[in-house]
């Protein structure tokens, strides 16, 4: 049986009670999605887009559901207690793929500002929910999505209203809990009206050491003048499969800085898609994986100069041990009548033995003759000759080569806009080149 065929029975069987536990937003585009998916398939690695992770051998397996919404009986907040010293931040937790409501952020965010439920925003306010939701995600075009889409039944929303600045850095925890190997599949929905501001922290963890699939689809809105920032960082462990798939529109005049860090996984497949739609927009995107044992990371980025006068610019670094494989392949694309665009894509590449692996394939497609674009990519091992200097000044071979390693990927991290997330990331970057797991004091998971 190929590996699609169980989910088209499992949606067949049970898509009554899927809608039941979701709302009339998330339910109405599940019967397009289904059908996109029974049409698309899994993607074989022969199409270029996933040529380097075969999708339906990790769909294959029997993977457990909670499509009943059965409660699961974690405290978060006791479970959870990574804050990160001097950022005070609006805390909120996913269990599996439900949004927890137990235990909200006592702080109280400005006048209109959504954070919660999307499920529960879509019900509150189906009108402005149904603007956003699924408009970007197209379920024709990536199976990934269209299984999303149809089994999604709730998720996270975060509403600014037009004009409206979010001072304190918002914290999304996602946590994977189960005693059996599990599947979740989340929403996040992100909607910044003309000239809002935010920030968001979105950090991946499992609770426990069963096989977990995570699907996850981001739709990112961002209006004229807004200002946002989205820090992703997966810290799970070896036997979690991650597909996370973001869609980012800009408007005029509006900023964005994307920063996906990977230092613990099993495999992770990443997707970003971003559409420059409106003069002066500006997106930063970067991103940075650490990869051990049989580790595997996968970006596949997009970006879309639809109009003139706008900015890209893009650094992904991986490094690289033991037998773990990197793949990066990013496309810029510079529409018919996009003049003035400026974009720079860089992919810069560590292989710490000769059994890592990486694959890159940075892309530029223009169209317009008044523009200012480049792009490279670069693979290679730790410089000898800094070695021999750095032994040569009394410094031990392996405390040399995790400096220089540290001082790889240290660029990635100083792009940071939050100063204590910028030092936090520091000292778990350096954690992490030392084999050491993330482990802080009163957290459950790190135990």
């Amino acid at each position: 049986m190929k590996a699609e065929q169980q989910y088209i029975d499992l949606y067949t069987q049970c898509e009554a009670m899927i809608a039941r536990h979701s709302s009339e937003v998330m339910n109405k585009p599940r019967a397009k999605a289904f059908a996109d998916f029974r049409s698309l398939g899994f993607p074989t690695r022969k199409v270029e887009k996933y040529k380097y992770t075969d999708v339906a051998k990790l769909f294959e397996p029997d993977y457990g559901l909670n499509l009943n919404r059965l409660d699961i009986p974690v405290d978060s907040s006791e479970v959870f207690k990574c804050d990160v010293p001097n950022m005070s931040t609006s805390l909120y937790f996913m269990l599996n793929d439900g949004f927890d409501s137990r235990d909200l952020p006592k702080a109280t965010l400005p006048a209109g500002v959504w954070a919660g439920s999307l499920k529960e925003f879509s019900t509150l306010h189906p009108e402005l929910a149904e603007a956003h939701y699924g408009r970007l995600a197209d379920t024709a075009r990536d199976a990934v999505t269209a299984l999303n889409t149809m089994l999604a039944q709730d998720g996270f929303v975060l509403y600014v209203p037009k004009g409206v600045v979010v001072e304190r850095p918002i914290q999304l925890v996602n946590m994977l809990r189960s005693n059996v190997d599990f599947m979740v599949n989340r929403r996040v929905l992100i909607i910044l009206e003309e000239g809002a501001q935010a920030r968001l922290l979105a950090c991946d963890h499992a609770m426990d050491r069963v096989k977990f699939l995570a699907t996850q689809v981001v739709e990112v809105f961002v209006g004229e003048n807004a200002v946002f920032d989205f820090y992703e960082l997966e810290e799970t462990h070896n036997n979690t499969v991650r597909f996370s798939n973001l869609y980012v529109h800009q408007a005029a005049g509006s900023n964005v800085l994307l920063n996906g860090m990977t230092l613990h996984n099993g495999i992770t497949r990443n997707t970003t898609e971003v559409a420059l739609d409106g003069r002066g927009a500006e997106v930063k995107m970067l991103g940075m994986a650490i990869g051990d044992k049989q580790q595997q990371v996968d970006n596949n980025t997009f970006i879309d100069h639809r109009v003139s006068d706008c900015t890209s610019t893009e650094l992904y670094k991986y490094v690289l041990d033991d037998s773990a494989v990197g793949a990066f392949a990013g496309k810029v694309l510079v529409r018919e009548g996009a003049q003035r665009t400026s974009s720079q894509q860089t992919n810069r590449n560590l292989c710490a033995t000769r059994e890592a692996r990486m694959y890159t394939q940075p892309q530029l497609e223009i169209y317009a003759d008044d523009v200012k674009c480049s792009h490279g990519a670069t693979v290679g091992q730790l410089d000898d000759n800094a070695l021999f200097y750095m032994r040569q000044r009394g410094i031990a071979e392996r405390e040399a080569r995790l400096l220089l390693m540290f001082a790889f990927v240290n660029e990635v991290i100083d792009e940071i806009r939050l100063d204590a997330l910028k030092d936090r990331l520091h000292l778990l970057v350096e954690k992490r080149f030392r084999g050491e797991l993330n482990k802080c004091q009163g957290c459950a998971m790190c135990k």
